[in-house]
């Protein structure tokens, strides 16, 4: 079953789509079971990092983890934990096989529109069902998720079950996809509302995964001409650089996109 291609014509479409199937009757409450991430080139791709790295994913992986935990200091992570390790890696620009996601919709929005220089490009908006796909997870690790009656992962609830990488893969021979939530690292893990989506092979890519099963994906095609009008909307909203990435940097970074100057078409 292919992923879902919508390409929305207007702001108001967009968020009927990005809440589309959020109301749990069980719950009465509007809550999405979607994860959510943004990118300025509708043409991308779901490769991770570690994939665009280039060379043998999966022996890449061993050096570049073990030397970020050798040179890192052992008070940034809650606890020596191989899950906690690879979220801080990953927050931290190393090469993994993780891909973020947020919960929100609206910040996944932000990072399809933050590249002025990109808006000639459409713009996309992933979504995943992540409680449906991991319901093609191992049977054991779907068991402590009901037991803890949990949607995602923490790394210490993985902590759990997997000791490592190569544990994680030898639970299956076919590839399955997990959602890790990290820790609260800093303010931007916080603001962003992060997420992570974790194969279970350093090769393993998310689309290819989703073409081939029905797991509640969809890809929302932001037009190009709709950018700068969902941009300004954002804006508005305090949905910036300012807050998704505290600081000074974050503070720059939007204040040179505000005052960018809208190209002629």
């Amino acid at each position: 079953m292919a992923v879902e291609e919508i390409r929305v014509s207007s702001w108001g479409e967009l968020q009927e789509q990005l809440f589309a199937d959020s109301w749990h009757p069980e719950l009465r409450r509007f809550r999405s079971n979607f994860a959510f991430r943004g990118r300025n080139d509708a043409n991308e791709d779901l490769q991770t990092s570690l994939l665009r790295l280039g060379g043998n994913p999966a022996s890449v992986e061993g050096h570049l983890l073990r030397n970020f935990r050798k040179y890192a200091q052992r008070a940034d992570v809650p606890f020596d934990s191989l899950w906690n390790w690879l979220a801080l890696a990953q927050h931290h620009g190393l090469p993994t096989r993780l891909l973020d996601w947020t919960y929100s919709p609206y910040v996944a929005v932000h990072f399809a529109t933050a590249q002025v220089k990109l808006f000639d490009r459409d713009g996309v908006v992933w979504m995943v069902d992540y409680v449906q796909a991991q319901e093609q997870a191992p049977a054991q690790l779907r068991d402590l998720l009901g037991a803890q009656e949990m949607n995602v992962f923490t790394a210490e609830l993985l902590a759990e079950a997997v000791g490592g990488l190569r544990e994680l893969e030898a639970l299956a021979d076919d590839d399955y996809v997990l959602f890790l939530e990290p820790p609260s690292l800093d303010e931007r893990i916080v603001n962003q509302y992060a997420l992570f989506a974790l194969m279970s092979r350093p090769q393993a890519r998310l689309d290819e995964w989703l073409e081939r099963r029905a797991v509640g994906a969809r890809k929302l095609v932001i037009p190009a001409e709709l950018k700068w009008e969902i941009r300004d909307k954002l804006d508005q909203a305090n949905v910036t650089e300012r807050v998704l990435f505290p600081g000074l940097d974050g503070l720059s970074r939007w204040l040179a996109r505000y005052y960018a100057p809208r190209a002629e078409r």
